[in-house]
């Protein structure tokens, strides 16, 4: 498979992680069957994604894309779907997150170029 169809794999596995992550929030401590469900799902969507792009992708480099995206990710998603706020350190650290995820990728040898 082509790097940047493998990529491609681990953005779905991001974005199936967040999902599953808000249907957590949602699922308020596995009250909510419907969410839950969900949640469920999308981490075994997510899990299933991720552990695919290990085939070419080192773990720790896929790991740091898929976890720092998805930190990233979660926090504008509790900003603008569940009315959370980020302080000006919060924001600054998902700055140096996003900064570590560029890093890897441009100057890292252990990626894709």
């Amino acid at each position: 498979m082509s790097p940047l169809m493998l990529y491609a794999v681990l953005i779905v596995a991001i974005v199936f992680e967040v999902l599953g992550t808000s249907a957590m929030q949602a699922a308020q401590h596995f009250t909510r069957l419907g969410p839950t469900l969900v949640m469920v799902g999308c981490y075994a969507i997510a899990f299933f994604c991720l552990s695919y792009t290990l085939r070419a992708i080192p773990v720790g480099i896929a790991y740091a894309i898929w976890s720092g995206l998805g930190i990233v990710l979660i926090s504008v998603v509790g900003v603008v779907a569940f009315g959370q706020r980020l302080d000006l350190p919060a924001v600054l650290g998902l700055g140096l997150i996003i900064a570590g995820v560029i890093v890897i990728n441009v100057f890292s040898k252990s990626t894709f170029h």
